[in-house]
């Protein structure tokens, strides 16, 4: 590490011990009392000045580069990685969302038991990311409803100087309570937008079945508003979810439970299950419908389709977290999530370099030399602590701390130094030197 950044680093801990210290920075806390914990932090480290320095401004790029560059996963979904308090970093995941659905993230950390992790989430599709919702600043924890079908992104960031592994999991699971007392989503047996009347319409609901009398039962919290009688559904009730601004609609009940202006709470009874209205040639069951306030009927499968349960990758060992890497096959694709289907990022060749960020045991989250990152199969990677060859050094050459042109000096080595070649990448070689120092030579002046 250069001398520069060291100093830099102790600096900035003395600085944000004090800030973590304080309760808020003078007249600009009222200014940013709506801003997440995420923006709090960036503001505290404008504020200091800590934004000039090379740590502040790697921390603000790191949270940046999270939202462009960021990783397609499915849920459930787990991942184990490695922050490093000498480099900061953000990691990003990309998951498509249904309105309807409700995702969890939950990350865990080890070491800094302190250690202040952001966690934001975003909706894509404009211009640029729209931040839909952030974790409290004093729980690793995050829960919220997608409201729009879309690809949203999950943005994780320690604070500064914090050092320590951490395993995330991200799963899904119905905004909704099951309509129906006992059952789950198993038993819809017909779902929206199935042609009804020889397709003059169509299904504005799921049809859920069930034995007459099983108790039909409020989905979410909310004011009961209709309890009445309809041609097409019979006994029916409205039940307004004011939070979500959605009505439940609930039909071909046998009998009701509840009355005009009634609040319930989720799993209160509303009604029976029944065959009134049009049903009546049908076997007994609930007809089940959501209405948006503004847009009219919605699918209600989302909010109420079973989640998939936790996720159950096997985590990679904590110990090769951080670990130099190289390709061991003739070639390996970098894909851009987890999966042997997934879109290539770019071909990789035999003894080519890269660290593990983190990942699960199948599949590894790696970062090349030149900052891309992405995914590959484990069994196409081995250690790069067993030397290729050996090389002997013609002429002086320095020992950089990166694969680039514009890298630090690690050292400068004489001639005749003689270097194990761990790996490659492009134009330059991983060595190590016989004192056990390690770095990059352009292969310019190697075999």
């Amino acid at each position: 590490m250069r001398k520069t950044y060291w100093h830099q680093l102790v600096f900035c801990g003395l600085l944000l011990s004090y800030l973590s210290a304080c309760t808020g920075l003078g007249p600009a806390t009222n200014l940013f009392r709506s801003s997440s914990p995420h923006e709090q932090y960036a503001h505290s480290l404008k504020e200091a000045k800590l934004d000039q320095t090379a740590l502040g401004i790697d921390w603000l790029q790191a949270s940046e580069k999270a939202l462009r560059d960021s990783l397609k996963i499915t849920t459930p979904y787990r991942e184990s990685g490695y922050f490093s308090a000498s480099k900061p970093f953000a990691v990003g995941y990309r998951i498509d969302g249904t309105r309807g659905d409700r995702f969890i993230v939950q990350v865990e950390t080890q070491g800094q038991r302190d250690a202040k992790v952001f966690i934001d989430v975003f909706e894509l599709g404009g211009r640029t990311p729209d931040r839909l919702a952030s974790s409290k600043a004093d729980t690793n924890n995050l829960v919220w409803e997608v409201h729009r079908t879309q690809t949203h992104l999950i943005r994780v960031q320690p604070e500064l100087l914090r050092s320590g592994r951490y395993t995330i999991s991200i799963t899904r699971e119905p905004a909704l309570s099951f309509p129906v007392q006992g059952l789950d989503s198993r038993r819809i047996s017909s779902y929206f937008g199935a042609p009804r009347d020889g397709g003059r319409r169509r299904h504005e609901g799921i049809d859920i079945f069930a034995p007459r009398g099983t108790p039909a039962v409020a989905a979410a919290n909310g004011v009961v508003t209709g309890v009445g009688t309809n041609n097409l559904g019979g006994n029916v009730v409205f039940l307004s979810d004011n939070d979500r601004n959605l009505r439940l609609y609930y039909a071909h009940l046998d009998r009701f439970n509840v009355t005009d202006g009634q609040r319930v709470s989720i799993g209160d009874t509303l009604g029976f299950v029944g065959n009134t209205g049009n049903a009546r040639t049908t076997a007994p069951h609930l007809h089940f419908g959501i209405y948006q306030f503004s847009e009219g009927a919605v699918d209600p499968l989302p909010f109420v389709r079973l989640g998939r349960g936790p996720a159950k990758q096997s985590l990679l060992a904590a110990s090769r977290l951080g670990d130099s890497m190289r390709i061991s096959t003739t070639r390996s694709p970098m894909r851009s999530s987890p999966g042997s289907d997934a879109p290539i990022l770019r071909e990789l060749t035999r003894t080519t370099a890269f660290t593990i960020l983190g990942g699960t045991a199948t599949w590894l989250r790696v970062e090349l030399p030149d900052g891309l990152t992405g995914y590959l199969n484990s069994n196409t990677a081995e250690s790069a602590t067993r030397p290729l060859r050996q090389y002997t050094l013609p002429s002086i050459s320095n020992l950089l701390d990166a694969a680039a042109p514009t890298a630090g000096v690690i050292d400068t080595l004489p001639t005749g130094t003689t270097l194990e070649v761990l790996a490659t990448y492009g134009q330059y070689l991983l060595v190590r030197s016989e004192e056990g120092l390690a770095g990059w030579i352009a292969r310019t002046i190697a075999p």
